[in-house]
């Protein structure tokens, strides 16, 4: 019998996010509907010199539109197999035991209104180096039939969410920020804006810091609220939901806050971010009761506080729901790899705009 039609399934789902911090790695098992079981999950740093070639591709991303890149989707694939290979080691998991592995890749261009969306990885250089079946592409099909491509959480959010009070929004905060709005089977999903790529953009180039640590630069400076409503003059907050944003759009608009001093510039590209985050209730039938925060930013202190402040309901990391806050999006991608075998749908009109509920992703065959 072929494995991969068992009812339940284990993957892993590996993934590097936009702000490029590291490769998540993450196991979970399930049915591909409801029942998740989700274990341990891990996260590894690229090398410097695959770090460093990502970042300089990113500063000129129309490459990736045109450009083999075909010695940097090796060097992703590289670091890719190793973390994988060493979250296995280090979690002392049979490699027999696992199914499927679910690769995102490294998004390096973003583009769904010309149908196109670029993510470096090899997956059929993993399923042969690992012995493993694997699934990449999971935003080409999407894109393709008309999709904005992302975000891709909500149908894990949704089963994850089952039992609580709802409304609720789930809140990724990454590169850019997205949200998931959940009540009963009705979604609502979609990229709200830039949540910590400017500011970590900002204070690497200011201070060489990888990002402002629990936002303590950030609440030290002044906010410039005129430079705040500048920003969100942006059409991108009024065009209706769903919608995703590629991570370098704001960056030309970001140069109106380099005359400020470092803690001006990174409180106000952090109070953008909230009122981004604020702007996201026009798109939902109701506000959520509560807000559910994963991605690195719900570590930063600040920005959190200032979101309670301006919501005035409930903003707790994700892990107040028993979720691991660190290996969510690992999770997701282990959790759309297993529906991309059933040929159960990664993406929903009210999730990504696509036409009709489409499955996706590419089976590559041990």
């Amino acid at each position: 019998m072929d494995r991969l039609r068992q009812d339940s399934l284990t993957a892993l789902g590996v993934i590097s996010g936009t702000s490029m911090d590291g490769i998540d790695v993450s196991i979970v098992t399930s049915d591909g509907r409801d029942a998740v079981r989700f274990g341990a999950g891990a996260s590894y740093p690229y090398r410097d010199e695959t770090r460093a070639a990502l970042q300089a591709l990113i500063a000129q991303a129309e490459r990736a539109m045109t450009e083999p890149l075909v010695e940097l989707e090796a060097e992703v694939t590289t670091d890719h197999l190793a973390a994988i290979r060493r979250f296995i080691a280090e979690q002392h998991l049979d490699p027999a035991s696992i199914d499927l592995v679910g690769l995102h890749g490294q998004t390096v261009y973003h583009r769904p209104q010309q149908r196109f969306t670029r993510q470096l990885i090899d997956g059929p250089a993993i399923a042969a180096a690992l012995g493993i079946a694997t699934v990449d592409r999971f935003r080409h099909a999407d894109v393709e039939a008309g999709g904005e491509g992302a975000p891709f959480a909500p149908l894990y959010h949704r089963a994850l969410a089952q039992g609580m009070e709802q409304p609720v929004m789930v809140l990724n905060l990454g590169g850019v920020a997205n949200v998931t709005w959940i009540e009963g089977e009705e979604v609502i999903a979609f990229d709200t804006g830039p949540a910590s790529a400017l500011l970590d953009d900002f204070v690497l180039r200011r201070l060489g810091r990888p990002y402002d640590a629990d936002g303590a630069l950030a609440a030290s400076g002044r906010i410039h609220e005129d430079l705040v409503a500048a920003f969100m003059e942006n059409p991108f907050f009024d065009r209706p939901a769903p919608k995703s944003l590629d991570r370098n759009e704001f960056h030309r608009r970001a140069q109106i806050v380099e005359p400020l001093s470092d803690a001006d510039g990174a409180a106000t590209l952090a109070a953008f971010t909230v009122e981004s985050l604020v702007a996201a209730l026009r798109h939902v039938p109701r506000a959520p009761r509560r807000w559910l925060v994963g991605g690195g930013g719900r570590l930063n202190h600040h920005l959190m506080q200032r979101l309670r402040t301006r919501l005035g309901v409930p903003v707790e990391p994700v892990e107040a729901a028993g979720w691991d806050g660190d290996a969510l999006e690992a999770q997701l991608f282990a959790y759309l790899a297993i529906r991309s075998v059933k040929s159960l749908p990664l993406s929903l009109p009210g999730t990504t705009g696509v036409p009709r509920p489409l499955t996706g992703g590419r089976l590559n065959r041990a």
